[in-house]
Formats: C-alpha cells, structure tokens, sequence
C-alpha cells in the first residue's frame, strides 16, 4: 500500500507518528516561530530517531511529494513547513550526551539551544549557540552558527566534529573530516541543502557555570556616539569579550527608569568567558568612555546570558528579516543606522550590531562553507509586529534601514538572518567560487533538489 493509510494516522513502512489536517495536534505541529507563516502540510511525520526519518524520506520521495524539515522552527522564512508538503518532524530526536573527558557533545536534531546548554553546563562546558535559546539547534549550525561565544570560539559549524547524516536517497551517512570530507565542508554554513542531520557532535569548551555578562542601556539621544565608541573599543577587545550591540525599545521593567520606559534605547548585552574575575577589568574602559544609564551586567549563569533576549522574541510574533556584513561601519553609516534605527516602525523590532573578529577570522576562509569571515560587523535587521494588519508598513521600514546602509555593505550575508530575499542574494552570502563548489557537491548528494524549502542551493547541471 502507498500513501496515508485512511484513518489511521499512520504510513506504511513509517514507524513514528503522523498528523494529518484535522487532527487535534496537527495546528499546534505545524505553528513556527514568524507568526506570519500559515502554511498546511499534508502531513507532519514526528520522528523519534533517525530510522524514522530514513522513512520519512523515502515515503515523501517515493510519493513524489515536496518535503521540509522542522527542527526548531526559527526561521524566519517559515521553510519548516509548505502547503502539501509531507513535514519531517525532528523534534523528538531532542537526546543530548556530554562526554566531559573528551569534551564533546551528541545533540540530536531536533534539540533547542536552550536543551543544549543546560546539559553542557552541568560540567562547565559550552559550544557557541543562538542568542534565543528556543532556537534549534540545527538550523543554526547548519547556517554557520553565531552567538555571544563567537569571538572566543568560532561559530558553532567551526566546532562541529561530525555529523549523522540522512540523505535525499533515504540512506543514512556519517559527514567528519575523514569520511565524507566534501559533504562536511557543505554542511558548515551551507544551511540544510545536503541532508536532514539528526545527530551533532560538536566540540565543547570550558565556560561557566558562571560569566560576568548582562545589558547596558544607553538613551536614544547619544546613540551615535555610544556605537562609535563601542565599535572603537570592540576592535582591540579581549576574544573572551562577547558583545552585541541592539537598537530597541525599552520595556516596561522595573530596571527601566519610568520616562524611559516605551521609548528607543541602546542596548549593550555583554558575556565575558574569560576568568568571572577579570570580567569587570575588560568592560571598565567602555563603561568610563561611554557611562551607561542602566547598567545590568554582573556575574550570572551562562545559561542567563542565553536567556536574555528570549522576552524580547516571543514566539508568534510577525517577522520580516534581513541582514548585512560590514567591514567597518565609518562616521558616516553610523549616522544614517541611528537615524533609522532609533525610529522603529513596531516597538519590538530590533536592529542588532554584532562585532567580528577573535577566533572567526582565524580559522581559514576555505575551511568551511561560512561566506564571509573578514567582515568586521555582522547586522541583524529584525522587524517584529503584533498585527498582521501593520505588515506592509514594518516590512517597508526594514527594507528602507537595509537599502539606506547598502553603501557601506560588503555584498555578502549571514545566511541565518536572511528572510526570503531571492536567489541572488543567497549566491552572494557564499560568493561565486564556494557557491559553485556547493552546487556541485549538492549535485552528488541532492541531484533532484529534494531538499529545497530552504535558503535554497540548486545542484550544478
């Protein structure tokens, strides 16, 4: 028999479960993060380990059926799930084993970062991971993987040692250094083009339990000259002082000094890896050039340090996505980001400026599929609204913020925070020679572009 088998929820040969329309589960399974997204699969597979999706694969190809992958539902693209699409759900697959001794970690697929953390830092270790910690622990990795970590760690594909791969031919194969070498250099930053990956060993360090970490908050009215001095002091900062800076608009926290509350604000959130005592000694010259109005950082858990932008990304809001690198950000950029920026459409958008350098650009440029490891500021425009019905104005303001800082871009992009912009805008993030090598190692792996609801990487003719 093929297909679904009427009335019983399940498919031949399948053996986790399956939802179908209709079913008590099926809306709450197929919601994703960016509200905006309201997409029907015809059926969402909840798989449960890695021969489940081995099945789930060969049903959907062999029903010649269009198939996606959802693992943590991040992105902002919705690509988890498509209308009549058969959806390999990973979030069962959520085990994660830490080997202290050697320092590493077996994630499954379908695991959240915030999962992953807290059983990493039961002994102390860490890998860098996403800034919200419901995000998934896959689709960050496979996009490169950046965090507050990043300067002292490389991306989280930088520590990927090995991976556990199910291909488009529903045959499952392990991706390292020393076996399938090109199927690993894709899966580092090439996004889920190559494979469902529903194992990650990834290499951990020692951080925490404790970090000298939190948020600085500036008033709008000096936010120019607050980013100039921060973008000078993150040039010869310490690796171990992670930082990011955000334009958003202050909560009504008690924190929040009242007449500020509801209005832009600069935010600064800090994590310090390096020994919790010398974390005040390597913020002090930015705090004496540049004196917050509310100062938050202290020692506190890494896993607090994840945690901080979860209230200000709540699941279901509407999202609209896009992001540049920046080789500097001169005088002059500054001026027209803060002119922008501190006049946001919707309260909970954000702009945010996140420093390079430290271990990113150590590692070699062709070491993986990442694009652009030179850069020296990755931006993040996040556009975020409650009402559908305020979309065309929100997405008006973002796209006006990102064409008004173009001059100054480098023409590549974080593939993460990449809504759906077009093709041309993904080839650029690689750049033409590691675009064409990852077109023609998906032409080997993925020749009839079975996994495509994606930042999509078309195989080579």
């Amino acid at each position: 028999m093929t297909g679904l088998m009427a009335g019983t929820a399940a498919i031949e040969n399948f053996p986790g479960t399956a939802l179908h329309p209709g079913e008590p589960a099926y809306d709450q399974a197929r919601a994703v993060f960016n509200g905006m997204i309201d997409r029907r699969p015809a059926v969402i597979l909840r798989c449960m380990t890695t021969d489940d999706v081995v099945a789930a694969v060969q049903y959907a190809t062999g029903a010649g059926l269009p198939l996606t992958v959802y693992g943590g539902g991040h992105s902002v693209t919705g690509s988890a799930v498509a209308d009549g699409a058969v959806c390999v759900d990973l979030r069962g697959l959520s085990g994660v084993a830490v080997d202290p001794s050697a320092r590493s970690v077996q994630a499954g697929g379908g695991l959240t970062w915030g999962e992953l953390d807290a059983a990493t830092q039961e002994h102390g270790l860490a890998v860098t991971g996403g800034r919200v910690s419901s995000t998934g622990v896959g689709g960050l990795a496979l996009g490169s993987g950046s965090g507050w970590l990043e300067r002292a760690l490389g991306f989280t594909c930088d520590n990927l040692l090995a991976a556990e791969v199910v291909t488009a031919a529903g045959v499952r194969v392990t991706a390292s250094a020393g076996e399938n070498p090109d199927l690993f250099w894709a899966l580092r930053g090439g996004g889920g083009n190559f494979g469902i990956v529903t194992r990650f060993t990834l290499r951990l360090h020692p951080v925490g339990p404790l970090v000298y970490g939190g948020m600085l908050m500036y008033p709008a009215a000096g936010a120019a000259e607050v980013l100039r001095t921060w973008r000078d002091f993150m040039a010869t900062a310490p690796d171990a002082l992670g930082a990011g800076l955000a334009f958003i608009t202050a909560p009504p926290a008690d924190f929040v000094p009242e007449p500020v509350r509801g209005h832009p604000v600069l935010g600064v959130v800090v994590c310090w890896s390096g020994p919790v005592e010398e974390g005040a000694d390597a913020l002090a010259p930015l705090l004496a050039a540049a004196p917050p109005a509310v100062t938050m950082v202290q020692p506190m858990p890494y896993t607090a340090v994840q945690q901080l932008l979860d209230p200000a990304n709540p699941h279901g809001m509407q999202n609209y996505w896009s992001g540049d690198f920046f080789q500097t950000l001169p005088d002059e950029a500054i001026d027209v980001l803060v002119g922008l920026a501190t006049q946001p459409a919707s309260p909970l958008t954000q702009v945010i400026v996140v420093p390079s350098g430290g271990a990113l650009g150590r590692v070699d440029a062709d070491a993986t599929a990442f694009g652009d490891r030179g850069a020296q500021f990755n931006l993040h425009y996040l556009g975020m609204w409650a009402d559908p019905a305020d979309s065309a104005a929100n997405i008006a303001s973002i796209q006006a913020l990102r064409t008004a800082m173009k001059p100054w871009a480098t023409g590549q992009v974080y593939l993460n925070f990449l809504g759906d912009e077009g093709q041309a805008r993904i080839e650029d993030g690689f750049g033409p020679q590691k675009y064409a090598r990852l077109r023609e190692i998906k032409k080997v792996w993925d020749p009839t572009n079975v996994f495509c609801h994606n930042q999509n990487i078309p195989p080579a003719p």
